[in-house]
């Protein structure tokens, strides 16, 4: 019996925007880094991805992470119970962290400026929790 014969053909391009994409969400400061473990062009092409997703606003790059691999299908429920629960100075930043495009679950409210009470822990919980109820 013959051995079974592989393809010569070389694997078809990496998504490599998508790569760039999750290395920025998931690796942040590190994100250029994770690419250099790629082939040399392969990594150029996804770094100059991700300069130009690193130049996109919060609101904008989290779009395009739902837009890449979607939304939790129970996303809305999430964010409606953790606006319930939080604190109101939290849900003050949860709301001004929100995208556009989850913002119109909460019609009663507007975005506010930061106050003192947005403090840098306030802050990462309010993007943690929206990260986490959504994707």
């Amino acid at each position: 019996m013959e051995p079974p014969s592989f393809p010569s053909k070389r694997p078809s391009s990496l998504p490599l925007e998508r790569i760039a994409l999750v290395s920025l969400v998931f690796g942040r400061e590190r994100a250029e880094a994770l690419l250099d473990g790629l082939r040399e062009s392969e990594a150029r092409r996804a770094k100059a991805a991700l300069a130009g997703f690193t130049t996109l606003s919060s609101a904008s790059r989290q779009a395009r992470v739902a837009v890449e691999f979607g939304v939790r299908p129970d996303a809305e429920a999430r964010l409606r119970a953790v606006m319930e629960e939080a604190p109101e100075a939290l849900r003050r930043e949860i709301f001004r962290r929100l995208p556009p495009y989850h913002r119109g679950l909460f019609p009663e409210r507007q975005v506010e400026p930061p106050d003192t009470a947005a403090t840098l822990a306030v802050c990462a919980l309010a993007e943690r929790l929206i990260r986490e109820a959504s994707r």
